[in-house]
């Protein structure tokens, strides 16, 4: 396999931080070398692998700002600090408070549940159990089960909606509006009060976009 110039990897690597997120195709063509080649790049250099659009897209280890699930988006393609989306779902539910159901999964992924539920109903490393009709999906490890259990049998469980595009579009006015306050503050805002969206919420949903940083919000 030739060795590729030192010189080309480092305008590739250029290239590939304005870029973000990019294909094998991409990679090869800047690296000017075989798509083999390229994929033995994508593993020297730890490669992240989007979990949708088929795992067709990668981005580099230093790009992603991963939110608290590990999570992070751009440009369409959705990357996940633990691995691909078995291994994602695994550890979100995992470290989930009271279990997560399939809507709080598509939630929490922006992905549609039915588009991956289907392939994880028996997984190793967690565990799905029908209350109130609705299926949950615990960790299967013991005492991990044994706490989520119980703080879903307390109520502590309970998500908050997602937002709808109607929402998005009322919080993105409200934000560009009063761009040096904080989301608490911006929460508290008569155009705001009547829909009571959470800070948490907000934040989460700027963040999954790559807009928390564009949007210039002083942290709560």
């Amino acid at each position: 396999m030739p060795q590729i110039p030192k010189e080309t990897i480092q305008k590739t690597c250029i290239y590939l931080k304005k870029i973000k997120v990019f294909t094998i195709d991409q990679l090869a063509s800047s690296l000017n070398c075989s798509i083999p080649s390229a994929r033995l790049k994508l593993k020297q250099w730890n490669s992240y692998t989007s979990y949708n659009r088929n795992g067709r897209f990668y981005t580099l280890p230093s790009i992603p700002s991963f939110d608290e699930h590990g999570l992070w988006q751009c440009h369409g393609s959705y990357f996940s600090r633990h691995g691909n989306l078995k291994k994602t779902i695994i550890r979100v539910v995992h470290d989930s408070s009271s279990g997560l159901t399939g809507k709080e999964l598509g939630v929490l992924l922006d992905l549609s549940p039915q588009s991956f539920l289907h392939h994880f109903r028996t997984v190793p490393g967690m565990y799905r159990e029908k209350h109130g009709g609705v299926y949950i999906y615990f960790s299967d490890n013991a005492a991990t089960y044994q706490k989520q259990m119980q703080h879903r049998l307390n109520g502590e469980g309970a998500a908050e909606p997602p937002l709808c595009d109607a929402d998005v579009v009322i919080i993105l006015a409200t934000l560009l509006k009063h761009p040096s306050l904080s989301l608490e503050e911006i929460t508290v805002l008569p155009e705001l009060q009547a829909y009571r969206f959470s800070a948490g919420v907000i934040r989460e949903w700027l963040n999954r976009h790559d807009l928390l940083k564009k949007t210039q919000i002083t942290p709560c």
